[in-house]
């Protein structure tokens, strides 16, 4: 049985969180878990999310408090540590400067990485993907620790300890994946073989300020006062999943097919969840992005035509619209997918569905969250939308 701690924290005060992160690894096994998770002075590589260049703070990113209470904790372990991601846009080191990160790890001598060199990687025992380009310093680092941030997701309705690992892939070669694996399982299936490709080690996952409704950049904050850490990355996520509303974790796409691949622990019968309650730290009102279990694993002959029968479509709202084209620079499609075109005094995204592989990088990375998820009108008659 897998052990996850959940932890009740409520605020972003660096004193407190490494006090509570301490309390996590005790229930966890103590300074003997961490001996074994840090062996001396091994070279540890901690990847926050830094989806977008966001501001001190942001919902959208790691928390730089709780970023700085992990490395209070690991450095009486290891003086090897460094951090990186690669963001869905943007510079990864603007990115780290802006949200707070990069003054954390300067302080505490704390290596950045702009994950811009990879590395070709053979990965023999994979569910479906066996051939990677990887940042090389998360392949090379001999721990690395998933610091997620707990958000909705339009395409994996969830996105935590396991998707958080995407920003292992550098820059613009996400946008391949998206191309090569369309649709919700496949993708999935990558993003376990990657975790597995990378050997993701350990998983805190910052839910103190969440992200819920139109995520993983342009949602609300909803405060949850929660901190999530185990070495399963499927128990963290299953957990995480179970507070904000899914209380199937089987109904998310990542999580269903973590399961049938025999890739992780996901039922809540074999979680040993220890520190707070579950049911007492459940969120109340959470706004989902999608509702759970509606995947269309189906006979690919047919998938397409039900997709654009009954799936969400990416949809403007054009009074946020500011026309600055990022939303077809991020897509994996072009030109087919979506087009600029002139209405008014500004440019905005059209849509050819025909096209569209329903990634909703355009709807993740706008800056203004003019984009947003909607089902057809026979998704919403046939009760896939719960709004």
């Amino acid at each position: 049985m897998e052990k996850v701690a959940l932890l009740k924290c409520m605020e972003y005060d660096v004193d407190l969180i490494e006090k509570k992160l301490r309390e996590g690894f005790e229930l966890l096994g103590g300074h003997e878990f961490l001996k074994i998770l840090i062996p001396k002075d091994v070279k540890v590589l901690l990847k926050p999310n830094m989806l977008s260049i966001e501001s001190k703070g942001s919902p959208v990113v790691t928390h730089y408090a709780v970023f700085e209470a992990l490395i209070r904790v690991i450095k009486e372990y290891s003086n090897n540590i460094s951090f990186g991601d690669s963001p869905g846009f943007g510079d990864s080191r603007k990115a780290a400067e802006k949200s707070g990160l990069m003054e954390v790890a300067d302080r505490y001598g704390v290596t950045f990485e702009d994950f811009k060199e990879s590395v070709h990687v053979k990965l023999d025992n994979s569910i479906l993907c066996k051939s990677w380009n990887i940042a090389k310093a998360a392949y090379e680092a001999e721990v690395v620790i998933s610091l997620p941030k707990l958000k909705t997701h339009a395409m994996a309705y969830y996105t935590g300890a396991i998707k958080n690992q995407f920003g292992c892939i550098p820059g613009t070669q996400k946008a391949a994946w998206h191309t090569r694996m369309p649709d919700a399982n496949n993708f999935c299936k990558m993003l376990l073989d990657l975790n597995t490709a990378v050997g993701t080690s350990f998983a805190i996952l910052d839910g103190i300020i969440a992200m819920e409704g139109n995520g993983p950049k342009s949602g609300e904050p909803h405060k949850m006062n929660t901190l999530i850490m185990g070495k399963s990355l499927t128990a963290v996520d299953s957990t995480a999943v179970r507070l904000i509303g899914y209380d199937n974790p089987l109904d998310t796409p990542v999580l269903k097919e973590a399961y049938d691949s025999k890739w992780g622990t996901v039922l809540p019968k074999d979680i040993n969840i220890i520190g707070e309650d579950l049911e007492s730290m459940k969120a109340k009102d959470f706004k989902l992005c999608r509702k759970g279990g509606n995947f269309y694993f189906i006979n690919p002959r047919v998938t397409n035509f039900l997709r654009g029968m009954i799936a969400p479509n990416p949809t403007l709202i054009k009074d946020k619209c500011i026309g600055c084209s990022r939303c077809a620079e991020v897509c994996p499609e072009k030109p087919g997918a979506l087009e600029m075109v002139k209405q008014g005094d500004i440019l905005n995204p059209k849509w050819n569905m025909s096209e569209c592989i329903r990634c909703f990088c355009c709807q993740e990375l706008c800056p203004v969250g003019a984009i947003e998820t909607k089902y057809s009108s026979l998704g919403k008659l046939l009760k896939l939308d719960k709004r």
